[in-house]
């Protein structure tokens, strides 16, 4: 099944037949840019505000990384529907953890398509107390 984003019909997501629907879990499995592009690569995004100052929750820092994830790709032209990819790091892993961020990356995403995502759990961030992050690759037109 191929999804076109409808504010970007130049990415195409894909979630092959033979691999189990991932979109409850918040991504699809494959993402096609089918012109010539621009690529904004967005560093990874935590939970921390303006003076570096972490909050002190997951569910805090998840919404505050991913506000902050908007303004990196802002900054570069692009939004949350030019998203091609992400990576996610989240430190102890849980299910509750993932239910969590699932639910406010779908609440971001809206009705676009969910991009690709790869989860890593760690021991530990750059930060101490620093317990999510997020990194995003997006695509606008050439």
């Amino acid at each position: 099944m191929l999804l076109e984003s409808p504010r970007a019909p130049y990415l195409q997501f894909m979630n092959p037949p033979d691999l189990y629907d991932p979109r409850l879990n918040g991504y699809s499995h494959v993402s096609l840019v089918t012109r010539p592009a621009k690529f904004i690569f967005a560093a990874g995004q935590g939970g921390e505000d303006m003076c570096g100052g972490l909050l002190a929750d997951f569910s805090s820092q998840v919404n505050r990384a991913l506000a902050n994830l908007r303004v990196a790709l802002q900054a570069g032209g692009a939004d949350i529907p030019d998203v091609a990819k992400i990576t996610v790091l989240i430190v102890d892993h849980s299910m509750e953890r993932l239910a969590i961020f699932t639910r406010a990356w779908q609440a971001l995403l809206g009705d676009w398509p969910a991009p690709p995502c790869t989860l890593i759990p760690v021991p530990r961030l750059a930060l101490d107390g620093m317990l999510f992050e997020i990194e995003a690759v997006a695509v606008l037109p050439d």
